[in-house]
């Protein structure tokens, strides 16, 4: 089966539903309603999937444009993040998950909305609210402060004291109805990003790959569908409190992703891999988008190892990282053919091609 969208969305609200454990789950998850706020970009499917799996009646709140025929199975309520909340208005459900809060004035708005008649939230938040990431974080570490409450405007400088500052005002409105999951890189099939699918299409494609750092760099994931499980769980338990929603610290690394892809597509590409200092002083900040790896010394070296124990507690699982690699191809495969073609993250070509004579010509 195609790995696209609406495949993933109508196994979520028909299929699913046949597998003989779910007909078990369906029934005690009867009459239950989520709200989803968002529903049809990278998470939403795969979340949708899992909550309709479980017999949970979905809705979706979005401004109807990516999926403008609506998902077969969910009811679909038009509006906009952005103040036009008037078809929430007068409805109550059992669980809210808020996928698309962003700008914090707008994410207060309809968590007071909300809040009244829903029974718990869970917010999507990211480990970039942390304050800083020189040293490991884990959930009690500080979050970062955004100093214009009003602020719209996403950078990167401002988007984690936002999520921060969203993360407050959904606690305030629900206080321990509520559950904050902090995700670092989400990857696996439909991620828009093409952050952790660059690594394995490139080293499909053969010949001299280059590599940033060295083969033990740790770094973090989570598969989207691992993440939408995971989600659903603290839903059914209305768990409280803070979730780092990653990859135990350490589990896995450049050369284990590398070797993986390796195995999963049976090119003998030839790795260079390349200092990270040597990489900072001849590319420009803007091109070093190599995610999910991040530098080991400075000010990130800490980015890669956050702690993830009361995630784990709660029942976070990680899939096989080949199995994340396998279906991420095969899902990369279903794209255009112009998507397919110019990924937005990574190397590009010519990028490539020039940091491996830079790092040839050193020894020269």
């Amino acid at each position: 089966m195609n790995m696209t969208r609406r495949t993933i969305l109508k196994a979520g609200a028909g299929s699913a539903l046949a597998l003989a454990g779910g007909r078990l789950v369906a029934e005690e998850k009867k009459g239950q309603t989520l709200l989803i706020l968002g529903g049809t970009g990278f998470i939403g499917p795969h979340l949708t999937q899992a909550a309709t799996s479980r017999g949970w009646t979905v809705t979706h709140f979005n401004r109807g444009k990516r999926d403008p025929d609506g998902v077969p199975g969910v009811e679909t309520l038009i509006g906009d993040r952005k103040g036009q909340l008037d078809s929430l208005k007068g409805r109550k459900w059992d669980a809210v998950i808020d996928d698309t809060g962003y700008i914090p004035k707008y994410c207060q708005m309809s968590a007071d909305l909300l809040g009244p008649d829903t029974g718990y939230c869970l917010y999507v938040s990211s480990i970039s609210a942390y304050a800083s990431f020189a040293k490991p974080n884990d959930v009690g570490s500080p979050t970062g402060v955004l100093e214009n409450k009003d602020q719209e405007e996403i950078t990167n400088e401002t988007y984690g004291p936002m999520k921060a500052a969203c993360e407050q005002y959904v606690r305030d409105a629900y206080g321990t109805r509520s559950s904050i999951v902090r995700p670092g890189y989400i990857v696996g099939p439909l991620d828009p990003t093409d952050r952790f699918t660059y690594w394995p299409v490139r080293f499909a494609k053969g010949g001299d790959m280059a590599v940033p750092g060295t083969p033990a760099d740790p770094i973090q994931i989570v598969d989207v569908r691992d993440l939408a499980a995971f989600m659903m769980d603290l839903v059914d338990a209305r768990a409280d409190g803070y979730y780092n929603a990653v990859t135990p610290p350490g589990a896995i690394t450049m050369g284990a992703l590398m070797e993986t892809s390796r195995k999963v597509t049976g090119a003998d590409t030839q790795l260079t891999w390349i200092d990270e200092d040597f990489l900072a002083a001849n590319m420009k900040p803007e091109e070093m988008n190599f995610a999910p790896w991040g530098p080991m010394r400075g000010e990130e070296a800490g980015g890669s190892l956050t702690g993830m124990k009361a995630s784990a507690d709660k029942g976070l699982k990680a899939r096989s990282l080949e199995e994340t690699v396998r279906d991420t191809l095969a899902w990369h495969e279903t794209r255009p053919a112009e998507r397919k073609a110019a990924l937005r993250s990574g190397f590009t070509p010519e990028g490539e091609a020039a940091i491996l004579a830079a790092w040839r010509a050193r020894k020269a």
